[in-house]
């Protein structure tokens, strides 16, 4: 058993029909522990101890947020910079966070298609996250790719459904562990691969 905690960070959470849909029910699920930040930070007066704590307490991290303007909103931001900080999550004395899988999961506004070489938006969702990334590597963690809803003001309701039955799928089998991790590095996004799981189980 791995416990999975998620780093929630949307200052306007309560507009997000995407974001109300993927984390329906989170709470039920054993192992999984949601952490919103801007519920619990208005202020941006961040506990690092406590947070330090929960890090400690999980083998599975997960950066949940919109996507804005190419990165995280600010509170995510500020979290990184206060909580892993050198001598504690970095540093040659230090391996505080070595060997947890983290993550990002997105809600995208734009299309996949628009994140291409070549598209509307130059690069790849992969490449906006290398700071993130590296920020992984640095702390010794195991980088995953990421979990990322594209085109969130043009989902149906069925199709927002199925992108949080994928998520669940995905944190319940976190959880569980004994993910092939080599072969998700090599996916671009874990939806890819929760696809082709969902289709070789069926009929």
């Amino acid at each position: 058993m791995s416990g999975v905690l998620i780093l929630f960070a949307h200052p306007r959470f309560e507009k997000s029909k995407t974001n109300r849909a993927l984390l329906t029910g989170i709470e039920h699920i054993p192992g999984v522990t949601l952490h919103d930040l801007y519920e619990e930070y208005p202020d941006f007066n961040i506990d690092v101890a406590r947070e330090r704590a929960l890090l400690s307490d999980h083998d599975v991290i997960v950066w949940h947020f919109p996507f804005f303007v190419y990165s995280a909103p600010a509170l995510l931001k500020q979290w990184l910079d206060w909580v892993l900080e050198h001598g504690w999550a970095h540093g040659s004395h230090t391996r505080a966070l070595q060997g947890k899988i983290v993550f990002v999961a997105l809600t995208i506004g734009g299309a996949r298609a628009a994140y291409e070489p070549g598209g509307y938006h130059r690069f790849t969702i992969r490449d906006f996250l290398v700071p993130f990334e590296q920020t992984a590597a640095l702390c010794r963690m195991a980088w995953l790719p990421p979990f990322a809803v594209h085109g969130t003001h043009l989902l149906t309701k069925s199709q927002l459904a199925q992108q949080a039955e994928h998520y669940q799928d995905l944190l319940k089998r976190l959880v569980a562990g004994g993910l092939p991790v080599d072969v998700l590095r090599g996916c671009d996004y874990l939806n890819d691969w929760l696809a082709a799981e969902g289709q070789r189980g069926q009929p």
